[in-house]
């Protein structure tokens, strides 16, 4: 006799799985979680936080429809609203299951507003090397030499919650912006890990991706950076350990700018990456760092 009865996912044991726990209600395909206030910037959640709910979301779906794929490995999501802490639902509709991968669409609702709509690929994910690339591993200072970065700089009311949820080190070489002298290139660099031992798997990925500090502070200051739609790309699963990550500049203008990130291992394989395009309105553009030259 099958058993039709929903998905169900063991108790969490860390705090991302906690805070990314879906509960399935209501029509087949819908979910309910609660944004979590320790995945925000400043009031409002991080976009990578919400791409890993909802892929959670998407994996518990896949398997109630037979389908034994799991693992995102492509994910494009466009920011419509930014949720608040609290209540929210996921709408899940697979769209096609097959062989190698399937793709599903999925969106986060709060209050009656839709907030985030999303299409994924979802596959299996291994260990696996890629057979040629051009993404050399970021050359950066040891673990030991960077700085960790905090939830809140001081003198400043604007909390960075999510910083409490990972380890951030960023090579000092890059952090200039901080002693008020940006070099201009547009880029970060150093570590990234879950303090709490979590192994890094598809689901962090997506949050790491979307973690660090925009790298325009690397050009000058400015407000909130907004995401408006971030395309994650994950490669293989990383050994464990902490990952390299660089987040660099492409082009600002017109109140936009476009960042890419990238995610080594230990390996030197490249585990994830992703581009988004935000928002951004800088403090002063007349006293902006020009990139060096070439």
């Amino acid at each position: 006799m099958t058993d039709d009865s929903p998905t169900v996912e063991p108790p969490p044991t860390f705090e991302l799985d906690a805070a990314t726990a879906v509960e399935p209600t209501g029509p087949a395909g819908t979910f309910a979680f609660t944004v979590d206030a320790g995945f925000t910037v400043g009031p409002k959640p991080n976009g990578g936080y919400l791409l890993a709910t909802a892929a959670r979301a998407v994996g518990v779906a896949l398997a109630d429809a037979g389908s034994a794929h799991r693992d995102p490995l492509a994910a494009s999501a466009h920011y419509l609203w930014a949720p608040d802490p609290g209540p929210a639902t996921i709408a899940v509709e697979v769209l096609r299951t097959g062989r190698s991968a399937s793709q599903v669409r999925a969106v986060i609702e709060q209050d009656g507003r839709r907030c985030v709509d999303l299409t994924l690929t979802v596959g299996t994910l291994a260990v696996a090397p890629a057979v040629w690339t051009r993404a050399i591993p970021v050359d950066v200072a040891p673990i030991e030499d960077c700085v960790r970065i905090p939830s809140r700089r001081e003198g400043s009311d604007f909390v960075v919650s999510t910083m409490d949820r990972v380890d951030l080190r960023l090579d000092p070489a890059t952090m200039g912006f901080a002693f008020g002298a940006p070099s201009g290139r547009g880029e970060l660099a150093g570590w990234i890990d879950l303090p709490d031992g979590r192994p890094i798997d598809p689901l962090a990925l997506l949050l790491l991706l979307d973690t660090l500090p925009p790298a325009t502070l690397d050009i000058g200051p400015s407000g909130w950076v907004p995401t408006l739609s971030l395309t994650a790309y994950l490669r293989s699963l990383p050994v464990p350990g902490p990952l390299r990550v660089r987040q660099r500049i492409g082009t600002i203008g017109t109140g936009r700018v476009d960042e890419a990130c990238e995610l080594w291992d230990a390996t030197g394989a490249l585990v994830a990456h992703a581009t988004q395009l935000a928002a951004i309105r800088f403090e002063d553009e007349s006293a902006l760092v020009p990139p060096p030259s070439p």
